[in-house]
């Protein structure tokens, strides 16, 4: 009877040492985000709310106000959504395209889904360097103008930066949003075409009425893994146009790094912790609307 009961009310000693080994087995890889991760958080909210270098000092919400006040702060995050909301859905409309295309079974299929991966692997410094190649103000593109009798244009640094920039984000991303796309589309069961067909449904009701809304967790995961991205452009900002670009792509990344090269930690920290909170509303913004999106198709 006691055997029984301590069965039904707790663990029994096989199960303890499963559970005591593997937690042995991911020690090191908790340890590891603790250390890079958990940490560093909690230093950066401490930062938050302090003043000083040497002997900090509480000071409320006054780092908080003065970001919100700062204009490079306000800059950089317009730019930071304006390049958001164009790129985001630029790249997932073309990627959307692209497979759609691949998917009415073109010949070299595999070539194709290699080509569209290549982005990724190709290192960021030599895609920068054919960018700046195409892009310079005495670059290709502005020597093919000027074959033409029109004037010479500095893509880099003028308003046209953002446009180079999210055309070089949809360049280097497009292609693993094509293949999940594309896995996505191949998921859905061809009888439902067909069937679809013989009831005299169209190219367009077919897409509106079959494909999409089978269509919608793989696009939602390419939405947010988008979004991800997009937020990660710095790099290539950094590298096409320095620690202090055109106005118009002077992201809130390039504000964090300027302000972490000029040790001023406490602003750092506030402007990324509010960073984290919009990202964090943003991403249970639409966990909640793809739940919701799922029990309507139910």
């Amino acid at each position: 009877m006691m055997r029984i009961l301590k069965r039904t009310t707790g663990k029994t000693p096989q199960q303890k040492r499963e559970a005591l080994a593997g937690l042995l087995f991911a020690l090191p890889s908790l340890a590891g985000f603790a250390l890079f991760f958990v940490i560093p958080f909690f230093m950066s909210l401490y930062y938050c709310f302090t003043e000083g270098i040497g002997g900090t000092r509480f000071a409320g919400f006054k780092n908080f106000e003065s970001l919100l006040s700062s204009e490079s702060f306000l800059l950089a995050a317009k730019n930071t959504l304006i390049f958001n909301g164009v790129a985001v859905p630029l790249i997932i409309l073309v990627s959307l395209g692209f497979a759609l295309l691949l998917n009415t079974g073109i010949k070299g299929l595999s070539f194709y889904r290699s080509s569209f991966i290549l982005p990724l692997v190709v290192p960021v410094a030599s895609v920068i360097l054919v960018w700046q190649i195409l892009f310079h103000e005495r670059g290709a593109l502005s020597q093919l103008l000027k074959h033409f009798g029109l004037p010479a244009v500095n893509w880099i640094n003028s308003g046209w930066s953002v446009g180079v920039l999210v055309l070089l984000y949809i360049w280097k991303n497009c292609g693993y949003n094509v293949v999940l796309f594309l896995a996505g589309l191949n998921s859905i069961p061809r009888e439902y075409y067909e069937s679809a067909r013989i009831d005299g449904a169209g190219p367009w009701t077919c897409f509106t009425r079959i494909t999409l809304p089978f269509l919608a967790p793989t696009g939602f995961f390419v939405l947010v893994l988008s979004i991800i991205n997009s937020l990660k452009v710095f790099r290539e900002s950094y590298q096409l146009a320095g620690n202090y670009p055109d106005r118009h792509i002077y992201m809130l990344q390039n504000f964090m790094n300027n302000n972490f090269a000029n040790l001023n930690y406490q602003r750092l920290s506030a402007a990324a912790f509010l960073l984290f909170v919009i990202i964090g509303l943003m991403v249970f913004a639409l966990f909640r609307f793809e739940a919701k999106l799922g029990r309507d198709l139910e």
